[in-house]
């Protein structure tokens, strides 16, 4: 059963985004049990916000009137038209003096956590230098290769694709390919049994092991345009082409140090603010002041 109680003491747009973020709903289309939830965490993210405005550092803080009609404009943004945005509001009890209300304190909240994050510490080259050393993976790209196919399914229910038959059909557009490779993705689109055969039998690039493993042998040892016998997997008879491909590489610390130090400051950033968080005394009332 809901709790009444927690939902009074929670404003409906605390409930409104709970809902969106941890459900994709509106707190009207939660179940009893989703909506219980519902009321414990917004409950739970209402209390920390007013944590954080009572804190010291939000003193300083204001969010202008720009910042706030930014804000309600972002939402205003995903409705189609200005009557579903205010039909919106009013079906989760909210009106544009409520919204902005409520905007003002989450405007207000990351704008001071921006700044408790703003004081996390420094990240020295060396730092970066060990996370790209400790990480290699994360820098190294296999090589990969663009695959098309042409697939004949094995299916003893139809006669046509009878094993015997599938083979003898693969065969001949085998031999078709022989005297036009050219036509491969011609042939693919009159007769390929796979929903790639939309896209002339292309099925994208791959590292190795992300393919059938017949596939994946024969397709590493083969040539850019070149096409291969017929292969045989657990689904059907195959023809393959590899249309490119694309070595490994390796990226330098050098180009890697604006992403390794940009992950590396999120981090700082976001556990600066989770110690800050947790250093909050508990909450007490308060008036939110622009």
């Amino acid at each position: 059963m809901t709790d009444s109680n927690s939902y009074a003491a929670v404003d409906s747009y605390s409930l409104l985004r709970t809902a969106l973020a941890a459900f994709k709903k509106t707190p009207n289309e939660l179940s009893d049990e989703q909506r219980a939830a519902l009321a414990i965490q917004a409950r739970n993210e209402h209390d920390l916000e007013l944590r954080v405005l009572t804190s010291p550092e939000a003193a300083s803080v204001i969010v202008t009137e720009e910042m706030l009609d930014d804000a309600v404009n972002e939402i205003r943004s995903r409705f189609d038209d200005e009557d579903s945005f205010i039909a919106t509001l009013e079906q989760n009890n909210l009106d544009l003096k409520s919204l902005k209300h409520a905007l003002l304190r989450q405007c207000k909240v990351e704008n001071v956590l921006e700044i408790v994050g703003s004081h996390s510490a420094h990240i020295s080259d060396v730092e970066v230098g060990i996370f790209y050393h400790m990480h290699p993976e994360k820098f190294h790209s296999p090589e990969q290769r663009n695959v098309s196919h042409i697939l004949i399914t094995i299916n003893d229910d139809y006669a046509e694709n009878s094993r015997d038959k599938a083979l003898e059909r693969i065969n001949e557009i085998a031999l078709k390919l022989q005297k036009t490779p050219y036509k491969f993705a011609e042939q693919a689109m009159q007769h390929s049994e796979c929903p790639s055969a939309l896209q002339g039998g292309e099925l994208g690039a791959f590292p190795k092991g992300k393919l059938y493993p017949e596939i994946d042998e024969v397709l590493f040892s083969m040539k850019k345009g070149e096409i291969s016998d017929v292969v045989e997997t657990e689904v059907g008879f195959h023809l393959v082409i590899c249309n490119k491909i694309m070595h490994a590489e390796s990226i330098s610390l050098k180009k890697a140090k604006p992403k390794i130090l940009k992950l590396m400051q999120d981090r700082a950033k976001r556990n600066c603010q989770r110690s800050w968080l947790a250093s909050l005394p508990a909450k007490t009332t308060h008036t939110i002041t622009n």
